[in-house]
């Protein structure tokens, strides 16, 4: 795993496989995303924060002759996604300096834009990248205050590893509230569509959570340890979990995950 330091953030390579094993799980809010993007006639879109190429499918089949680029800050991710869609574009961006050369009719961002602070500031400035009569389309988790969150924050103050964790929990940043968010976009579009949306995720058991957040949520905090703690750190999570996640008697555990998610159009 490839460590990188950014400022006083340290974020770990993200791993196309294991995101990818939830792929149906992951796909699902993209493609509920997508369906309430208006317009049928979009030629030019950007996927930020691309991932492994999922979701710019989606933008491919929808808008087969629009000129589509995937960014993503993570080369892993890009690899992954060009090796899915060698037909389509594929760039490395850091979201917080990304400047697209043109006016995109379509800035689509799922689950990225909890990684990026500053959302008042952040939010008018990609706004000002879209083309009149375009969107900005956004779904992100909403889930810090969810038992597998709370777990893992929990799991990070055990004396062993508390101090190398403490700045773990500033990877993600917090978002706002949909009103927040509804008086942040208003001054720029002429329509904000907001909606929360909790899945239901049916995995196989207690690991099927971690696996599931090892890619995502868990990342910050495992990044930081060697291997033998991340052992210890799971086990301390996996107990945490069992306090709130019931298996069924087939081994299922179902999922709570709660999503926010943004149109907003100019």
């Amino acid at each position: 795993m490839v460590i990188v330091k950014v400022g006083m953030k340290m974020r770990a390579e993200w791993s196309p496989a294991q995101y990818l094993k939830f792929e149906d799980h992951r796909t699902r809010p993209a493609a509920d995303l997508l369906s309430r993007v208006p317009g049928a006639d979009i030629l030019s879109a950007v996927d930020i924060g691309c991932g492994p190429g999922n979701s710019t499918e989606l933008l491919t089949t929808r808008f087969p002759e629009a000129h589509i680029v995937g960014m993503d800050s993570s080369g892993n991710m890009i690899e992954a996604a060009r090796q899915r869609l060698p037909a389509a574009e594929f760039e490395t961006g850091d979201i917080e300096t990304w400047d697209p050369r043109t006016p995109q009719q379509l800035l689509f961002a799922n689950a990225v834009l909890q990684w990026v602070p500053n959302h008042q500031r952040l939010f008018p400035r990609l706004m000002s990248f879209v083309a009149d009569g375009g969107s900005l389309a956004v779904q992100m988790p909403d889930n810090l205050d969810e038992p597998t969150h709370v777990s893992m924050r929990q799991a990070a103050s055990d004396a062993r590893w508390q101090e190398r964790l403490a700045l773990a929990d500033s990877e993600r940043a917090a978002i706002e509230t949909a009103a927040t968010y509804y008086e942040i976009l208003k001054p720029h579009c002429r329509r904000v569509d907001i909606w929360r949306t909790t899945y239901f995720h049916p995995l196989q058991g207690l690991e099927g959570i971690v696996e599931w957040f090892k890619s995502t949520g868990l990342l910050p905090y495992l990044s930081r340890l060697d291997r033998h703690e991340k052992e210890s750190y799971l086990a301390v999570y996996r107990g945490l979990l069992a306090e709130h996640y019931a298996e069924a008697p087939d081994g299922t555990v179902l999922l709570p995950f709660p999503r926010l998610f943004i149109v907003a159009t100019k």
